[in-house]
């Protein structure tokens, strides 16, 4: 069986290389692949993880345990990320990783983030929070449901499905992933919808957008860490679509207009072919770095 790694973590581990000590906030610490990496690697570093899903971190903690101290589990949004340093008394950190995916407990949990499976229509990272998936299919108004696909989902038939979930909700509910997926399914052309990527995609994307505000933490977040880095600190972000992508580009961009960052990284780094081959989930995945001036 091949071992499969978190994404790009060689070059996240190469990036690191200069920071031998001091604290490392991993932001979106998931499944604790990077950081796991990170405190292997360097003995005299502290890493905080940040995540908003209290299970995922709870399994995170455990799986991290024997770092000890050296792992810094804290359950928040990484929009929050300057209260969560001011709690723990840290002014600054020496590195902040951003890794913008879905973890893979989420993907193979049963929150419906996936539609390979039929569940309910949930995907909230942070199970406490209010707004579901099902209240934004099933009592958005069409124009707004209209708006969301296209801008985060970049769905070109937006209108079609917003049109053909609300006539399908007349009837009854959404319940499921399953139920959606086969509306967005009969919204396409059919000669359009056997292609390399699952016409429900995009539209699964854009609702857990919109579900969980992913655009806004990300801007937050990422810009909240360039002004929380030490001088010489590192900034790494993986994105996994262009709306993400285009955020910290332009925050980076700002960054060294204001002569507070230097780019790393002209041009986003991807993964190698052996690394898509081995994970084929991290072909979509951008990286870029800079560092604190």
């Amino acid at each position: 069986m091949v071992k499969h790694y978190p994404v790009l973590h060689r070059e996240i581990l190469d990036f690191f290389k200069g920071l031998e000590e001091g604290v490392i906030v991993d932001a979106t610490v998931g499944g604790g692949g990077h950081t796991s990496l990170i405190l292997q690697q360097k003995p005299k570093i502290t890493v905080i993880g940040i995540d908003r899903d209290s299970e995922t971190l709870e399994k995170t903690a455990q799986k991290l345990s024997k770092f000890g101290d050296r792992f810094i589990p804290v359950n928040a949004v990484f929009g929050e990320l300057d209260k969560v340093l001011d709690s723990l008394g840290i002014e600054k950190a020496d590195g902040f990783l951003f890794d913008l995916g879905v973890s893979m407990f989420q993907l193979k949990g049963d929150r419906g983030f996936s539609f390979q499976e039929d569940q309910p229509l949930d995907m909230r990272m942070d199970r406490s929070q209010h707004l579901t998936a099902y209240q934004v299919v099933n009592q958005y108004p069409k124009d707004l449901l209209e708006k969301i696909l296209k801008e985060y989902g970049e769905e070109r038939f937006a209108g079609r499905i917003a049109k053909n979930i609300v006539e399908y909700r007349k009837k009854k509910p959404i319940e499921t992933t399953g139920e959606l997926a086969k509306i967005v399914y009969h919204s396409y052309p059919p000669k359009l919808r056997r292609g390399r990527i699952h016409p429900a995609t995009r539209t699964f994307q854009a609702i857990r957008i919109e579900v969980n505000d992913e655009l806004g933490q990300v801007k937050e977040g990422i810009s909240k860490a360039v002004d929380r880095l030490k001088t010489g600190g590192i900034i790494q972000a993986i994105s996994f679509h262009s709306l993400e992508d285009r955020i910290v580009k332009n925050i980076f961009r700002e960054g060294k207009k204001l002569k507070k960052l230097e780019l790393l990284t002209k041009k986003p780094i991807i993964p190698k072919v052996e690394e898509i081959k081995e994970n084929p989930p991290s072909r979509s995945a951008k990286l870029r770095v800079a560092k604190r001036v």
